[in-house]
């Protein structure tokens, strides 16, 4: 006698999660900032920074617990996104460090402020945070498509995060710029933070009206014009970052707002005429502030000509230290810690802190970390490519833009490339509020490159199912 069952054969191959590559790749994210800490403080001081091992250590540790977190609630994410800032956050910590050991800048903050604080302490404590940050989004925002119902209550937030710096008694005027407020003692940059939020409403506002935005009225000089009614909302979008520029005098935020809807448009209709009404209107906005706003203006001089007004002007001075910094540094650099940028002041570790690069590290250095951020964004795009819904798509794109904007508005500025904008290099430069706000945005990517290569759950077998008999004997 046998008993004959059934059962049901579904095969399906899963794809590799590819987290042992990124434990890998973290290894060298890890030890590389470790060598350059040992390279510094052999440099300066002839010996082995006594605190060595402990950065090491706790950078080791932060890296080893973000990782565990992808590893368990975004198995199949890009490999390459948590190294690479994890590389960049630490070479930025080992940099802002031998700024912290100029005596020239010691001496300079004795006279001014009475006391010289070490900021690389806390940019460590701000890059612990963050990671927690990372962790915490990780772990809450299990699917980037619920963020598509806030498309409407993300603009408002993004406004609000915008005109606090503005606010009396709130907003702290820091060198002429109006774009931190002050809570508690500590300084907060809500710019940094709003241009993930506002890359949420652009994404599902797109989303839904791409279609009327791709449609065409005429065509001029071999480009497709957008209908007269479809202007609006380049037109908002471009009133709001005059607003900025004007209220706030930051042409960063400014830029970096426009931009990135310019792309994301782009994106969203594959109209090239987008583009070319996106950069006159940029032209356009930039002459007319730059004319009248003072501030605006003063950078724009230093711009044009740095030297002229070295002597009587603190802009022109920082960018003509600037361009000198990077002309000493030639192709290999003057070796870690053997620079002098410092001279730039209080900006070195801020604004100015791609300088030190250039100097120290000479033009391969400055090509290194270009690639790596160049790193960031291909990746950031090809998880645009992989997405299988429109709203990551386009948020995706949206985040991978603003980054790309970001790094080309700062390096652009300290090189003399383009008028300075007092933005921060991306996990370089100290401060909390970038750290923070770009730890979030790999954390989004992770997220939604996650969500892209997942495989799709097998589905349910079917009462047609082919059978296999299985026979047992008795």
């Amino acid at each position: 006698m046998s008993v004959v069952t059934n059962t049901t054969t579904i095969g399906a191959i899963e794809l590799p999660s590819r987290r042992n590559t990124e434990l890998l790749l973290l290894g060298f994210a890890v030890v590389i900032p470790i060598f350059a800490y040992a390279n510094v403080g052999l440099a300066i001081h002839g010996e082995l920074p006594p605190g060595m091992f402990l950065y090491g250590l706790g950078l080791g540790a932060l890296a080893g617990v973000a990782h565990l977190v992808v590893r368990r609630y975004a198995k199949y994410a890009d490999p390459l996104l948590l190294p690479i800032a994890t590389l960049l956050n630490g070479l930025g910590l080992v940099l802002i460090w031998r700024l912290d050991q100029s005596e020239r800048l010691q001496n300079l903050a004795k006279r001014q402020f009475g006391l010289f604080t070490e900021s690389a302490p806390r940019q460590m404590l701000y890059t612990a945070l963050a990671i927690a940050l990372f962790s915490v989004v990780l772990l809450v925002l299990k699917d980037h498509r619920v963020l598509q119902r806030f498309t409407y209550i993300s603009m408002a937030a993004a406004l609000v995060l915008l005109i606090l710096p503005v606010v009396p008694g709130l907003g702290a005027d820091v060198f002429g710029a109006k774009i931190w407020i002050s809570v508690g003692g500590f300084s907060i940059q809500p710019g940094e933070f709003a241009k993930i939020v506002i890359a949420i409403f652009f994404a599902g506002y797109l989303m839904v009206k791409r279609d009327a935005l791709a449609l065409a009225s005429r065509r001029f000089m071999g480009l497709y014009l957008p209908r007269g009614r479809d202007l609006g909302p380049i037109l908002m979008i471009w009133a709001m970052s005059l607003l900025v520029l004007v209220f706030e005098n930051d042409l960063g935020t400014s830029l970096l707002f426009f931009g990135m809807f310019v792309i994301m448009l782009y994106v969203a209709t594959e109209r090239t005429s987008w583009i070319v009404i996106g950069l006159l209107m940029s032209i356009g906005g930039a002459v007319v502030v730059g004319a009248t706003a003072s501030h605006v203006k003063a950078r724009v001089t230093a711009w044009l000509d740095p030297f002229d007004c070295y002597s009587t002007s603190g802009a022109c001075e920082q960018v003509g230290q600037s361009i000198m910094s990077f002309g000493s540094g030639g192709v290999l650099g003057a070796g870690w810690g053997q620079g002098n940028s410092d001279l730039i002041g209080f900006a070195a570790n801020s604004d100015f802190i791609f300088s030190t690069v250039g100097e120290e590290l000479g033009l391969a250095g400055v090509m290194a970390f270009l690639l790596l951020y160049g790193l960031i964004i291909e990746r950031g795009v090809r998880t645009a490519l992989a997405a299988r819904d429109p709203f990551g798509k386009l948020f995706a794109i949206g985040l991978s833009g603003a980054f790309a904007l970001q790094i080309f508005v700062v390096a652009g500025g300290v090189m003399g490339l383009i008028p300075l904008t007092g933005m921060t290099m991306p996990f370089l430069a100290s401060g909390g509020s970038s750290v923070l706000a770009n730890w979030v945005l790999i954390a989004i990517l992770i997220r939604i490159s996650d969500t892209a290569r997942r495989p799709a759950p097998a589905p349910a077998p079917s009462p047609d199912s082919e059978m296999t008999q299985v026979v047992r004997p008795s």
